[in-house]
């Protein structure tokens, strides 16, 4: 019935843990709207930062840092980041122009293996046997990037 479904969610670790949730949703319940290459997921910018009048949306920590080195000699000082911890931080113009017009936006197609590993990661994380959800914890705690 519909061409795209786009989940659209915070950029942040948060947004991340409702995109899997969604995923999973769909994964379970409409998986066809997955194998037939309809579910998107938005892609809406982490930092919009300014040097003078140099101005960029930086999608990930990696290109903020980029955007300082080619704009201020990896200075901080001098640079001016906002960080958007949701999208509605964004004023209407800077959500259309980042992550909604379809001349611009960014969009990442879900594939079946993608909501497969969702399903995995919810189900072992969210269901009733500790051992999975222990042995994962302890293999990926020192990766963990706290997002406060």
């Amino acid at each position: 019935r519909y061409y795209k479904t786009i989940i659209m969610t915070d950029a942040d670790v948060d947004g991340s843990h409702i995109d899997t949730l969604l995923m999973t949703l769909f994964y379970r319940y409409m998986p066809e709207l997955i194998q037939n290459g309809h579910l998107f997921i938005a892609t809406p910018p982490l930092y919009r930062c300014r040097v003078g009048k140099t101005e960029e949306y930086c999608y990930t920590e990696a290109d903020r840092l980029r955007f300082m080195e080619k704009y201020n000699n990896g200075k901080e000082e001098g640079m001016f980041t906002q960080r958007y911890k949701g999208l509605g931080e964004m004023n209407p113009g800077q959500l259309w122009e980042t992550t909604m017009n379809p001349e611009t936006r960014l969009l990442k197609q879900v594939t079946i293996e993608d909501a497969a590993r969702a399903d995995y990661v919810f189900s072992m994380l969210m269901g009733e046997d500790v051992g999975p959800r222990r042995e994962f914890i302890e293999q990926n705690a020192t990766f963990a990037n706290i997002d406060a």
